[in-house]
């Protein structure tokens, strides 16, 4: 009989959670926090943690991650979008994720995030309808620029430079007078 992977992915939201501030050292000060929160009624927006014990596999499986996370991952996914009713990679309600890092231990300004993780080409524009064009392409354009920073290693100034660039090319002090549409790609803000 195969082993049983352990519990890795712990959802919250929507008045419960997997976790409760007893797991900090599987679930970090952040994610122990928020399903806390979630257990005793706060509206805390729907979300997941994923426990440390990912990270130790992660090096024991040779710098890969378990095949068996994918699964509790979708089924997380899965969780938020029947609360929010919002799905990920959805054309017309895309569900957008925050991805932070967290420790044990409170690290300030040691740690990581991603926003607006699931925006692409193709949901922006469904983001842009249920807000405003220049909001979803500032949006992605934050998207684009923290991906590439944190997971690609590209630093964030390479892209301020082209921002700089655009913007004086169309007489802009600042990015808000950059009008939406015309073309513009989301880093042309």
């Amino acid at each position: 009989m195969a082993e049983q992977a352990p519990k890795w992915v712990y959802s919250f939201g929507g008045g419960t959670a997997d976790g409760s501030a007893a797991d900090k050292d599987s679930l970090g000060g952040k994610g122990a926090h928020l399903a806390e929160m979630s257990r005793i009624g706060l509206p805390v927006p729907p979300g997941f943690t994923i426990s440390t014990q990912v990270c130790a596999a992660y090096y024991e499986n040779g710098r890969k991650l378990p095949e068996e996370l994918r699964p509790m991952v979708d089924e997380a996914l899965e969780q938020m979008a029947a609360i929010t009713g919002a799905h990920f990679g959805d054309v017309e309600h895309p569900l957008l994720v925050s991805v932070r890092s967290g420790a044990r231990a409170s690290m300030p300004g040691m740690m990581d995030t991603v926003l607006n993780l699931g925006l692409n080409d193709e949901t922006v524009s469904a983001l842009a309808k249920r807000s405003d064009t220049r909001f979803a392409l500032d949006s992605y354009r934050r998207f684009i620029q923290m991906y590439s920073d944190v997971v690609l290693g590209i630093d964030h100034h390479e892209f301020e430079s082209i921002l700089e660039i655009e913007r004086e090319k169309r007489g802009h002090e600042n990015d808000s007078l950059a009008s939406a549409g015309h073309g513009m790609s989301p880093l042309m803000w």
